[in-house]
């Protein structure tokens, strides 16, 4: 009996620390939306941004879809609170004030990023790329605002991952908007990958 007992406590240990490690997940898909709506606000939907590249074939798209789309599945039946933290909150006051500072700052950086002067970088920030496509009158302003938008971006980072409750997900959700500024970006504007190389979308 006391066998039975131990084994099913055990049981139930092991069942609920499963449970917490799946309530913990870190939501990319969310995290990508969310990168999406605050990057248009920063942009703006004007133009036609380039598409991301394809580096997997439709097929494979569909068939990684459709597994996704069972493992889901089968979690939101096993374990239904997994869904409780998915909506990542990216409405507070302080993002909402980064934001909208970066939105009043890109009316100044984008002829920098359509000259090629400033790039975005792998780890979710931008670049002076060619500080010679920058009139030398101009080049301490561009420098600034450079800077400024990097301490912004930052902060955003930060305070997305501080407003859900789990600050360890700021390099996650880092790598995410990385990722999406890029896919975001216009074609014509430039990129560096982890590796240093710049690359024209």
């Amino acid at each position: 009996m006391s066998r039975w007992i131990s084994t099913a406590l055990a049981a139930t240990a092991l069942t609920l620390s499963a449970c917490v490690t799946i309530n913990v997940y870190f939501p990319a898909a969310e995290a990508e939306k969310a990168a999406d709506r605050i990057i248009e606000d920063v942009w703006g939907k004007d133009g036609k941004p380039a598409p991301a590249p394809q580096s997997r074939t439709p097929a494979s798209d569909r068939a990684q879809e459709v597994l996704v789309a069972v493992v889901r599945g089968t979690l939101d039946f096993l374990v239904p609170a997994a869904n409780a933290q998915a909506d990542l909150n990216v409405s507070t006051p302080a993002v909402r004030t980064l934001t909208g500072a970066m939105e009043t700052r890109h009316s100044q950086l984008e002829k920098y990023y359509d000259s090629g002067a400033v790039g975005l970088t792998a780890d979710g920030l931008i670049d002076l790329r060619d500080a010679n496509a920058v009139p030398l009158a101009e080049r301490n302003v561009a420098r600034k605002l450079v800077s400024d938008e990097n301490a912004d971006r930052t902060a955003l980072y930060r305070e997305i991952a501080r407003a859900n409750g789990h600050p360890e997900w700021e390099a996650d959700i880092r790598s995410t908007f990385a990722q999406r500024w890029v896919a975001k970006a216009r074609a014509g504007w430039y990129y560096r990958d982890a590796g240093g190389q710049w690359s024209k979308k």
